[in-house]
Formats: structure tokens, C-alpha cells, sequence
């Protein structure tokens, strides 16, 4: 929103602050003012010029020679104007005058004939050149006739005019009006605004009698008003009224589309004229559009409607977009003599619907899909008829024909002195509150210390006790609120355990030699169910689809991490990086049947896919291939850091090897898998052996403590013993493994599988099963016979249970 300073002085008194001061003072209050700009630079010693004869220039086809009274003497001044003729008054920069961008005049031949000045066009003086109006665009201004040779031009042509550029939030639509912008600056310093004149002399014929208004959907448009006005002269705009446009950054065009603009700017309410005689009817219909209906709008473009879009109608076809650009063929045009004015509220939505489907966005549809204040609706119109019997000459007739369903009504905010200040931490009166309040220029009801504010409809953004807390600390004072913490417990910042150990997962996956990845939370149709870990399968969980997907690459929001980490893997190879190991923490997004309106779970989840080699000493000729049991100890070093016990079982799970995948467990509560990818899913995208894991990370640290399980240095030696069993081939080796820890508990600190033998030697169906054994005892060297007494009894309970003998 761009704020003509010149033109805010018709509404209140600004003379007393400075274009910074003011600018600075509403920063303050919240609305953010990007800058400030001059309609034109510096400029001095320009005046009004009387053209008093014009003649051909003796030595140039193109040149004119002039004789220009500029009041107080007479001039000669060649001038190659096309547009230049005698009797015209004109802006004359004299000599040693300074035009902007320090050009100085001074006294030249040209073509050999004197030239005593300069006479400028609205580009010379430092107009930009896309708010010229086009009848002057390749020549010089003509002021109109009731200026006085040798008065300023500065003035006149509002070349001091100061701009403010507002930055403003969706929420302060008050502020797109130069009445909203009045209203903020009386709050700031406390004056009273002076509201335009809207009087206006009817005729004694009625609208009724030209026009009748039929409105199909009254939810999308409960007002529509229909004024007509007749005699219509059209000209130029009054100079005031092009120079405060052009300030805010519009080319005056005519009196009619002028006068439409002005009223836009000054109340913040969109008005549209129709050419009454082009109309095509008596007639107007807002509706909805039909499917695949077209029309032409005011920038030549054919529109292709759709029943989404609200649209003005002569009860036949088109003849404008609601809210947001009118048809090409009720264009007002120099032969136009009757107006037909529409100010009407519509819908916000309906509005931004049209501009989606469009492309098209005005001035009129962002004043729209903001809001518009209700109760200015009509007065807007008003406030144009009054403008257009003044400076168009045109007949108003009585009684506007309006269809009328809109709510007016104001919103009541109520609260005490006592919310106020507990919400900000002031201490600000009942007396200061009401003083703001009638700043604001809102009706209240008080009693005592309890007030009841009736919030004006051009402040739709107030309806809550906390919007009221923030205009009475805006205009308090943000400078003026207590420097202290607020009162009661509080606590220093830091991080959550949940965020500590996150990071040290993190941390320990980096040390561990896995490079971190974030791959897209959304997939296709085709990745969305596959390698979903089980304890998530088992929920049947439905996808999340998007509403409107950029691409149907991104449609889903995913259920597992793996799918989009095995396409990176993928990309990544087939750019000839065949050692990858990625692991990445996110999230993936459940719902049920039951959730289907609701937003879904996001559950936390660690993933990772390792192929290729880990490990490659060439020097030493050592390599080593990522296997399954390298994965299996990444995720076992993961969690003997995390200080949580886990179990693994063997799994058949889709999409994963048959022989090699296991689920993980904390307490026969499964929380996850990893393995091999099958081999047909490898083939598929072009992957050589890949193992994968995905672990349900928010269930892991739900319940860890973060408790670090300190364990001392051991003062006495260790004893290490083997053992080997013979089982049955479909006995588990970690199933024994879990049952000689607790057996040799407390003495057995360690137990490790170092050798699984098939083959020569053993019965069919047997296998054998070497263990490592570490005992020791923190609190004495143990003896020969409590080693054994503990080995014997291990042997005794794997004989008992599995079925086991000891291999000789």
C-alpha cells in the first residue's frame, strides 16, 4: 500500500511530524513501513508558463518558438513539444532553475534563435514515466485553465509529496484504505479524522426505473448496489485527484475510471462503472458461471469460466468477473454518457478462487479476498455519485437499487483492567485504557474497570481478547513495556532429553561410519506400502494422499523412510558411487480409518541402507563386504550406547530377503527389522547387494532415561573359557547365547558366538555351536572351582533345554 502524505492531510493534521517521524511512529505500532519515496526529485525554480504565442521555429521543422509569460516577465523559450500551442498553461523552468538530478537551466541558442528556459513535461520534473498520463506522455503537461501564471508548480503538480510503502499483514485489510491509514494515524497521535463528503442531489427520477438487481447466490454476494448516474461529461480528472493516483501508483486514465480508482484507494471498497448503453439490458445477474462459458475482460484477454467463478451478468451473458476485472464490451469510453455504478460486498473466497482460476489479480480482488469493511459498501458508492455530480457533471437518480442480505453487525470484546496488564506484565490504568480505546475510536461501555468494546466493522481483524491485547500494546507502547521476566517459575532454555539423545543417536550413527541423509517425506503410489515395518503393517495403516500434489512423484506422505533412501542409493550408483552407507532420522505418517479427517501420527523413525564395501585397506589387500552381521552390530553398538537391551528374531517380511531379515524387540514389543532387500526388488532398481533398518526411534526414547550406566574399571583379572554344543540344526544360537548369560550371571560378563560348524563329523541334522565365555568378578579373583561350578551349570542347563551335548 503506498500512502500519499499530501493526500493524508485531507483526513487529519500531519503538519507537525516529519515524513521519517511519522514513518517511524507506525513501525512502531506495528505496521511495517518498508520506506519512503518522493513522487519527484529536488527540483526549484519552476513556475506556471502563459503560452502567449506560438510560431514555427525559423531554422527547424520541429521546434517551436514561444513567448511564455511567467508572471512577473516574459520569456522566449524554443520548445520541441509536438503537443505545445499558444494559449496553453504550462510548467517553465526558468533560467537557473534545477530540475531533478541536478540539471540545470540556463540560457542557450538553439539553431540559432534564443532560448530563454526550458518548458517540461511530467517526465522532466521527475514523474515516472509508467504513471504519465497517456495525453501528455509525449509532450509536455497542460495545466488547466484556473492556475495563475507564475505560481509553483510543486505544489500543483504534488512534486513534494512524500510516499510511505506499507509492508502490511494479511490480517490488516483496514490499512489497504487512505480512511483505514487516517484512523491508524489519529490512534498514534491522538486527533480526530476527518471523513470525505458523501452528499449527494438526486434527481427525481429513480434507478428503479433504468435497472433491477437479481442476485442467484447471496452466500458469495449479500450485497450488490446499482447506482446510476447520466449526463455524464467525460474529461480529465481534476489535477488533484491524478496527482494523488499517480502518487499512489496509478495512471489517471478519465473522470469516470479516475473517480472508481480514487474511491478504491480512499475507502478500501472496489466500485466498478459499466457503460449503461453497452450493457445489453435493464437487468443485472450475479451468478454462478457455467462450465466452459467465456468472456472478454478489460485486458483483451478471453476467459474460460467454470461454475467456480462469480460472475456479473446482463441476465444473458457475462460482463464482468466479480470482484476482480469487468468485460471488455461495458468498457466506459469517451462516448460514454450513462454510468451504471456497482458497489458490492462478495465473498472472499469466491474471489480468490476466480484469481486462482484466472491468473488475473487487481487491486479490487486483493481488497476483496482480504475484506471489505460492510458499512462502507454503500457509502462508497455514495462518495462516487457525490464525485461524479462534481467533476463529471453527471445527474445521480434517487434510491440506488441494492439487493441487501449483508451483516453489519459489530463484534463486542469484553475484559477487565486486571486481563490486560496480567497478560502484558504492565501496569497500565483503567483510565490509560480507555484513553487508547478512544484513541482507536472504538464505542465502548465501562464500568469501572470492566469494559465492553464494540470493534468497528473496518477492524474485521479484532475479535478476540488477545486482538484487543494487542492494540492496547501497540498503542500503549512497545517500548513502554517492563524490561522484567515474567513473574513465577521459569527455567533457563536448553534442550530436551528427547532432543539430547536424538542428537546422540546422531552422533553415534556419524561415529559409527554412516553419512546422514533427508530424503522427501512425500512418494508414489507404487513405493507407498512397501518395506513398512511390521509392528506398523500389523495396524493397517492408510496412506495420507495430498489434496493437490505438485507431481505424482510426491503424492503420499510416506509410511516407511527405506523406499526414498533406496532411490538416492540408486541415483548414487548409477553415478558410479558404489560404496554407500546413509542413514536418516524423520518421520512417516500414520492414520487409520478412524483418523480420516484428522491429522496423522507422525512417528520418529531412524532408517539406513548399506551396500557395497565398508571397509577397503589396499595396502593391507583387506576389504570387507557390508553383510548382514556388519548391520546386526551397528545396531547392537547403537543400543549397548543407548543402555537398552534388545532381541533379535528371525523374520520372513515382504520386500526383504527370506534368509536373512530379523525383527528387533525391547521386551517382546517389536520395534522394527533389518536385513537384506530381496533380490528381485534389488534387480528391479538396479542395486547390488543392500542391506537395510528401520527402527521406531520414538518408541526407543520414550523410554530411555538417559541414564548412563557407569560401569568402573575391574581391579581383578578376567577368565575366559570356550565351549562348543551339539544341537539340532533348527535350534536358535541367540536363543542359547540369551539362556547362558542368565545362567552364569553375575560372574558371566560377556558371551560371543565365534563359530557355527555343519558338515563331516556330526550326525544329520546336528550342528555345532562354539561360544566364548568372560568371567570375572569386580570384588575378588575368582577361584578355579567357581569358574567351574558356573561352567558346569551352563553345560547342565543347555543339555536340559536344548537337547544339547558338550562337542569333545
Amino acid at each position: 500500500m503506498l500512502v500519499s502524505l499530501n493526500w493524508l492531510k485531507d483526513y487529519i493534521d500531519i503538519e507537525s511530524v516529519s515524513p521519517e517521524e511519522l514513518s517511524d511512529r507506525i513501525t512502531r505500532t506495528g505496521i511495517e513501513v518498508d520506506g519512503i519515496e518522493y513522487v519527484a526529485g529536488k527540483s526549484s525554480g519552476v513556475v506556471v508558463g502563459y503560452v502567449e504565442s506560438c510560431d514555427q521555429h525559423p531554422n527547424a521543422d520541429k521546434l517551436s518558438l514561444c513567448q511564455v509569460d511567467t508572471g512577473d516577465e516574459q520569456l522566449q523559450i524554443v520548445c520541441g513539444a509536438p503537443n505545445i500551442a499558444q494559449g496553453q498553461k504550462v510548467a517553465v523552468a526558468k533560467p537557473g532553475a534545477v530540475l531533478p538530478n541536478d540539471f540545470k537551466i540556463k540560457k542557450v541558442k538553439l539553431r540559432g534563435v534564443e532560448s530563454n528556459g526550458m518548458i517540461c513535461s511530467l517526465q522532466e520534473l521527475g514523474i515516472d514515466e509508467k504513471y504519465v498520463p497517456k495525453d501528455v506522455s509525449e509532450g509536455i503537461f497542460v495545466f488547466p485553465d484556473d492556475v495563475t501564471a507564475g505560481e509553483s508548480v510543486e505544489r500543483l503538480l504534488n512534486l513534494d509529496d512524500a510516499v510511505l510503502e506499507f509492508d502490511l499483514t494479511p490480517n490488516r485489510a483496514d490499512a489497504l484504505s487512505m480512511l483505514g491509514v487516517a484512523y491508524e494515524t489519529a490512534a498514534i497521535l491522538d486527533q480526530d479524522v476527518t471523513l470525505p463528503n458523501e452528499d449527494v442531489h438526486p434527481a427525481s427520477e429513480k434507478a428503479a426505473d433504468y435497472v433491477s438487481v437479481n442476485v442467484g447466490d447471496p452466500d458469495l454476494n449479500p450485497y450488490y448496489g446499482a447506482f446510476i448516474a447520466k449526463d455524464i461529461e467525460i474529461k480529465q480528472s481534476p489535477l488533484w485527484m491524478r496527482n494523488v493516483l499517480i502518487a499512489a501508483g496509478i495512471r489517471p486514465i478519465n473522470n469516470v475510471v479516475d473517480i472508481t480508482n480514487f474511491v478504491l484507494l480512499e475507502y478500501g471498497q472496489p466500485l466498478h462503472a459499466f457503460d449503461y448503453d453497452r450493457f445489453g439490458s435493464d437487468e443485472v445477474v450475479t451468478r454462478r458461471g457455467r462450465h466452459g462459458e467465456k468472456m472478454v475482460t478489460l485486458d483483451g484477454e478471453e476467459r474460460i469460466l467454470s461454475n467456480e467463478n462469480l460472475v456479473i451478468t446482463n441476465g444473458k451473458e457475462p460482463v464482468a468477473l466479480a470482484g476482480v476485472m469487468g468485460g471488455l464490451n461495458t468498457e466506459v469510453n469517451e462516448d460514454t454518457t450513462t454510468v451504471l455504478l456497482e458497489a458490492a460486498y462478495f465473498d472472499p473466497s469466491a474471489v480468490r478462487t476466480t484469481v486462482k482460476d484466472t491468473g488475473l489479480r487487481s487491486d479490487s480482488s486483493t481488497r476483496f479476498e482480504k475484506g471489505v469493511d460492510p458499512n462502507r459498501v454503500e457509502r462508497a458508492g455514495l462518495r462516487a455519485c457525490h464525485l461524479l455530480e462534481k467533476y463529471a457533471s453527471a445527474t445521480i437518480l434517487a434510491d440506488p437499487v441494492a439487493f441487501d442480505e449483508l451483516d453489519r453487525n459489530e463484534k463486542t470484546v469484553t475484559f477487565e483492567t486486571s486481563d490486560i496488564n496480567k497478560r502484558l506484565g504492565t501496569t497500565i490504568t483503567t483510565e490509560d485504557i480507555a484513553v487508547i480505546l478512544n484513541k482507536l475510536q472504538f464505542p465502548l461501555d465501562q464500568k469501572q474497570n470492566k469494559f465492553a468494546v464494540h470493534v468497528p466493522t473496518r477492524r474485521g481483524d479484532i475479535t478476540i481478547f488477545e486482538d484487543m491485547v494487542e492494540e492496547v500494546a501497540r498503542i500503549y507502547g512497545y517500548d513502554h513495556l517492563p524490561y522484567t521476566m515474567p513473574e513465577g517459575a521459569s527455567q533457563a532454555g536448553g534442550l530436551t532429553q528427547k532432543q539430547k539423545l536424538k542428537r546422540s543417536v546422531k552422533n553415534y550413527m556419524q561415529s559409527a561410519g554412516l553419512m546422514e541423509t533427508i530424503t522427501y517425506s512425500l512418494t508414489d503410489y507404487a513405493k507407498i506400502d512397501k518395506l513398512v515395518s511390521p509392528e506398523l503393517r500389523e495396524k493397517n495403516p492408510n496412506p495420507v494422499q495430498l489434496s493437490m500434489p505438485m507431481s505424482e512423484d510426491h503424492r503420499y506422505l510416506r509410511l516407511s523412510i527405506l523406499p526414498e533412501l533406496l532411490k538416492s542409493l540408486a541415483y548414487n550408483r548409477a553415478r558410479t558411487q558404489t560404496d554407500i552407507h546413509y542413514f536418516e532420522l524423520g518421520n512417516v505418517f500414520v492414520s487409520d480409518e478412524k483418523m480420516l479427517s484428522e491429522y496423522p501420527d507422525e512417528k520418529l523413525r531412524l532408517a539406513g541402507v548399506l551396500s557395497g564395501l565398508w571397509m577397503n585397506h589396499p595396502w593391507q589387500q583387506e576389504k570387507k563386504q557390508v553383510d548382514f552381521y556388519l548391520v546386526k552390530g551397528i545396531i547392537e553398538g547403537l543400543f549397548d550406547f543407548l543402555n537398552t537391551p534388545i532381541s533379535f528374531e528371525q523374520a520372513r517380511l515382504p520386500e526383504m530377503h527370506p534368509g536373512r531379515c530379523a525383527t528387533i524387540s525391547i521386551d517382546n514389543e517389536v520395534i522394527g527389522f533389518f536385513g537384506q532387500v530381496h533380490p528381485s526388488l534389488e534387480k528391479s532398481m538396479d542395486l547390488k547387494e543392500t542391506y537395510v533398518f528401520d527402527i521406531d526411534l520414538a518408541y526407543v526414547l520414550g523410554i530411555n532415561t538417559g541414564t548412563i550406566d557407569y560401569q568402573p574399571i575391574p581391579k581383578y583379572p578376567s577368565v575366559a573359557r570356550d565351549i562348543a554344543f551339539i544341537v539340532d540344526e533348527d535350534v536358535n544360537a541367540g536363543e542359547m547365547k540369551e539362556t547362558i548369560e542368565i545362567t552364569g550371571s553375575p560372574l558371566v560378563k560377556n558371551v560371543q558366538v565365534f563359530d557355527v560348524y555343519k558338515g563331516e563329523n556330526l550326525p544329520e541334522g546336528k550342528k555345532s555351536i562354539a561360544y566364548s565365555l568372560f568371567y570375572q568378578d569386580p570384588e575378588k579373583t575368582l577361584k578355579d572351582n567357581e569358574v567351574e561350578q558356573s561352567y558346569q551349570k551352563i553345560v547342565e542347563t543347555v543339555n536340559e533345554k536344548f537337547n544339547a551335548y558338550v562337542r569333545s
